[in-house]
C-alpha cells in the first residue's frame, strides 16, 4: 500500500463521516419543524435557516466523499477482483444515500413552502434510514462478505 493510497482512504472516510453527520442531523431538524405550531414564525424561520445551512454544508461534503471513493475504486482498484460482490452492493447503497440526500432537499423545500404533510413520527423513521444505510455500507467495506 502506498502512502498516497492511505491518504486518499483517510480523507474519503473523513468526508463520508462528515457527510453522514449532516444526513443524521438534517431530518432531526425536520422532526422539530413538523412539531412547531403554525403561529411560531420565529422558531420556524430559525430552524429553516439551520436546515438550509446544514443541507448546503452536507452537499459540499458529499462531493469530495464521492470523488475520493471513485479514486479508490478506479485508480487504486479497490473492490476489483473475483470477490468484489460487496462493492456492487455498496455502490447501490451509495446511490441510495445520494437519493436520500436529494430527498432531504425536497423535504426542505416543502417546509420552505409551508407544504409539509408529514408527521414528526414519519421524520423520526426517515432519520433512521440514514443510520441503516451507513451501517450497511460500513459492514460491506469492513467485512466484505462476498
Amino acid at each position: 500500500m502506498s502512502s498516497a493510497y492511505l491518504w486518499v482512504k483517510a480523507f474519503h472516510l473523513i468526508f463520508v463521516a462528515s457527510w453522514f453527520a449532516g444526513l443524521f442531523y438534517l431530518p432531526r431538524l425536520f422532526v422539530n419543524l413538523a412539531m412547531i405550531s403554525p403561529d411560531s414564525h420565529a422558531e420556524r424561520e430559525r430552524l429553516l435557516v439551520m436546515a438550509r445551512k446544514l443541507y448546503r454544508f452536507s452537499s459540499l461534503l458529499m462531493v469530495p466523499a464521492l470523488a475520493l471513493g471513485l479514486v479508490l475504486w478506479l485508480y487504486y482498484g479497490v473492490g476489483k477482483g473475483p470477490h468484489s460482490g460487496w462493492l456492487h452492493l455498496k455502490l447501490l447503497l451509495v446511490l441510495g444515500v445520494i437519493g436520500y440526500h436529494h430527498a432531504c432537499r425536497s423535504l426542505l423545500r416543502r417546509f420552505e413552502q409551508v407544504a409539509n404533510q408529514r408527521t414528526d413520527r414519519w421524520f423520526r423513521i426517515f432519520n433512521e434510514s440514514a443510520v441503516l444505510l451507513f451501517a450497511a455500507i460500513v459492514i460491506l467495506v469492513i467485512v466484505k462478505p462476498f
